[in-house]
């Protein structure tokens, strides 16, 4: 269980993230055409998973315009951005933004992605949402950056995310 912070206030989470150097767990999400995807389906790829609460909120906004910027140029890598949002919400607000270089899945079927991989928000006013975190999955599916925002109000670092990548 890790604790983290919203706007200053204790919440929890069901577990830690995985550790660096294992194997990424698989997953079924739920992508903008309402069909599910696996960690299998993005073998061989590169991959930064951004959890996020919700994308439609200002941080997690945010968030993924820097992705979104950040990826431009990159066809060697992915950034998965997940959230609880409904696919349907997700596909209106990344186009809204114009939002066409990352790839949003849902966990609106179920929670098992959040319980597996740690950030499953256990108490408070998020509970049944994902804490905010970064990990990053290299072509065999191994991790090799995780990094879990204690403050959930808060961006994560942009920047040394990437570099992981180089």
């Amino acid at each position: 269980m890790a604790e983290l912070t919203l706007k200053g206030t204790s919440i929890h989470t069901n577990g830690s993230l995985p550790i660096v150097g294992s194997l990424a767990p698989d997953f079924v999400l739920i992508d903008q055409n309402l069909n599910p995807r696996s960690l299998n389906d993005f073998v061989q790829k590169r991959c930064l998973l951004s959890i996020v609460p919700s994308l439609d909120t200002s941080v997690c906004l945010t968030s993924a315009k820097t992705f979104n910027q950040l990826l431009k140029g990159k066809e060697d890598l992915l950034i998965l951005f997940i959230s609880a949002d409904l696919p349907f919400a997700q596909k209106r607000i990344c186009g809204l933004e114009k939002l066409d270089q990352i790839i949003p899945l849902s966990m609106m079927r179920d929670r098992k992605f959040a319980k597996d991989y740690g950030v499953l928000i256990i108490d408070g006013p998020l509970q049944g949402l994902a804490a905010r975190a970064l990990i990053a999955i290299d072509k065999q599916q191994k991790i090799i950056y995780s990094d879990l925002i204690f403050e959930v109000s808060q961006e994560p670092d942009y920047e040394k995310a990437m570099r992981v990548f180089l």
